[in-house]
């Protein structure tokens, strides 16, 4: 009997090598950047521009799952330094759902779309039968030069690598929404309003925009799934390369600690959207990282591309932990009691 695949999450490498990266159908010429790990977004061949093109279900919130739908979206144009431009969206909604969850629905789709300056431009919308919560699903297109789009896969030996803003926003102001009652005994009002308000950090459009208008950008890719360190992973991955990061300078605000430390996940490891990764030229890091903090961005340089194959992590206290296997994201163990018997409805692609 062949192993079951992972309940929640990202399908493991090996599976996605063995049984979809294969059975891609007929290959064309023009596409510059196909299904590969760690390249969320496609490239295709315009001429004189490009075509970015990504899709992606919201398959762990409830809660505000319009907005995340859009801007998680959004970011995968994004970080192959294209502007989003047009979104398709496909709503798989529970079964018994009101209208007046739609309405919502709809609601934060439109102003997340109006905030990024996006169009929606097409879709499609049932309800389906024994779904037990909404699943908003959306393809974003978006364009670039043709010189100058990134990919996951740029990043070189010597480059320095940067990160945007802190670890796990997300994944805090996901369990601050779906566990807000069962950490009502661990932090107070103001405290649980302050991480639930992180959701509202989780673009990185401008951000990834501006870096590479700046330059010296060699790959950039953004923190979902796995977190800071299945980004890196990814990132090693693509490339091709080895890359070391030192724990101590990797950003986690004190509040996103405190909800880890009690939920027993780590940071590192828990869905970061709107923490850019970031690889640079070692003489393009400062101005990179300068530009986007006039932005009122934060941006830190937290490790090195180096040579090997392999995520290299030197811990707070100084040792050197080689990531070999791939990251499991730490939302699912936070929100298991949620979770408990629900069923396949919450995997996700890759």
């Amino acid at each position: 009997m062949k192993p079951r695949l992972p309940l929640y999450g990202k399908l493991p490498p090996d599976v996605l090598s063995q049984l979809v990266f294969n059975r891609l159908g007929t290959l064309n010429a023009r596409v510059l950047v196909g299904p590969r790990v760690g390249e969320d977004a496609a490239v295709i061949d315009l001429g004189d521009r490009v075509l970015v093109a990504h899709v992606d279900p919201i398959t762990g919130a409830t809660e505000n799952l319009g907005w995340l739908a859009i801007n998680v979206a959004a970011n995968d144009i994004a970080v192959r330094g294209a502007k989003p431009l047009w979104m398709l969206l496909t709503f798989l909604l529970r079964e018994g759902v009101g209208e007046e969850e739609l309405d919502a629905l709809t609601r934060q789709v439109d102003e997340a779309c109006k905030e990024l300056e996006v169009s929606v431009v097409g879709g499609h919308s049932e309800v389906v039968a024994g779904l037990s919560r909404n699943i908003i699903v959306v393809a974003a297109l978006g364009e670039a030069p043709k010189d100058r789009y990134v990919t996951t896969g740029g990043a070189r030996p010597g480059d320095k690598l940067l990160m945007t803003k802190a670890a796990a926003l997300e994944g805090t102001a996901i369990i601050a929404y779906e566990l807000e009652d069962e950490l009502r005994g661990l932090f107070n009002s103001e405290d649980i309003e302050e991480m639930k308000s992180m959701l509202r950090r989780i673009s990185v459009v401008k951000e990834a925009l501006a870096a590479v208008e700046a330059g010296g950008v060699t790959a950039m890719h953004d923190a979902t799934e796995g977190g800071i360190l299945g980004a890196l992973q990814e990132l090693v991955w693509a490339s091709k390369v080895g890359v070391k990061v030192y724990e101590k300078l990797i950003p986690v605000d004190p509040k996103t600690r405190r909800l880890c430390q009690a939920l027993g996940i780590d940071p590192l490891r828990t869905i970061s959207s709107g923490s850019l990764i970031i690889a640079a030229r070692p003489d393009a890091a400062d101005k990179i990282s300068r530009r986007i903090r006039e932005m009122g961005v934060e941006a830190q340089v937290i490790g090195e591309v180096v040579e090997g194959d392999s995520l290299c992590l030197v811990t707070a206290d100084g040792r050197e932990v080689e990531v070999k296997e791939p990251v499991e994201e730490h939302l699912w163990r936070a929100l298991a009691s949620k979770l408990k018997g629900v069923g396949a409805e919450f995997s996700t692609g890759a």
